[in-house]
């Protein structure tokens, strides 16, 4: 059986160029529509977070404004996320979790991982686990990505240099009204440490795939990126 590791942001506030806290957390859609997908395949997931902490739900992912004015589907997914409750109050920790008990590593977005996964110092080992074994897929969308800056290997080459990936554009954090506050920016900071960012249409769904590497743009590309690790799955098997 497929064995999938989701890792969620612990944090439940992100620290803004001002001082500011804004509450944050992990983003509803980018969690359930992954998992979802992932369960009604048969695979076994599993969700951790630092410090085995109980996730928080982003607010703003459970507003219309980002759910395309759909009430109907905000109602479906925060069902979902009900319904996953359980799990979600007993996550792993992420510093215990052993890369080989996984195929898959998915890390949700959400603003909470530019606060604590983007420098938390137990994810670069097992990123580096899964993105340096061919038969393993790592998988991020929207902010996940900024878990990335915290892999490196042995020497402190970062590990993402050259690879191809998106994640949150600097064009929809300024529409997200977040850019001019926001300490740093994701896009900038993965081209600057030497990324293949590729971009796209803001809150369009988007994911790109880099071999067992699979990014996704935002909130609306969560079924893509989900989707694309399906595909390299398949592909997997059919190798």
């Amino acid at each position: 059986m497929t064995k999938v590791l989701m890792v969620l942001t612990g944090a439940d506030t992100w620290t803004m160029k001002d001082g500011t806290p804004h509450p944050t957390g992990f983003w509803m859609e980018e969690f359930v529509r992954p998992h979802r997908t992932f369960s009604a395949a048969g695979f076994d997931v599993s969700i951790a977070t630092p410090q085995g902490r109980t996730p928080t739900v982003d607010p703003l992912s459970l507003s219309l404004d980002f759910n395309n004015n759909d009430q109907a589907e905000v109602d479906r997914l925060k069902a979902y996320l009900d319904a996953a409750k359980s799990q979600l109050e007993r996550p792993l920790v992420l510093g215990d979790v052993d890369p080989d008990e996984f195929d898959v590593m998915f890390i949700v977005g959400g603003h909470g991982p530019m606060q604590d996964l983007a420098v938390d110092r137990d994810i670069g080992g097992l990123i580096g686990a899964f993105l340096g074994v061919r038969s393993k897929t790592l998988a991020a969308v929207c902010h996940g990505p900024a878990s990335f800056l915290s892999a490196h290997d042995a020497d402190g080459n970062w590990l993402f240099k050259g690879r191809r990936l998106t994640g949150f554009s600097n064009e929809e954090e300024t529409m997200a009204t977040f850019a001019g506050n926001a300490p740093w920016l994701l896009e900038d900071r993965l081209r600057l440490a030497g990324a293949l960012y590729e971009s796209g249409p803001a809150y369009q769904p988007r994911a790109v795939v880099d071999g067992n590497l699979v990014t996704g743009g935002q909130n609306y590309s969560s079924q893509a990126t989900a989707d694309a690790v399906m595909e390299v799955l398949r592909g997997k098997v059919a190798a």
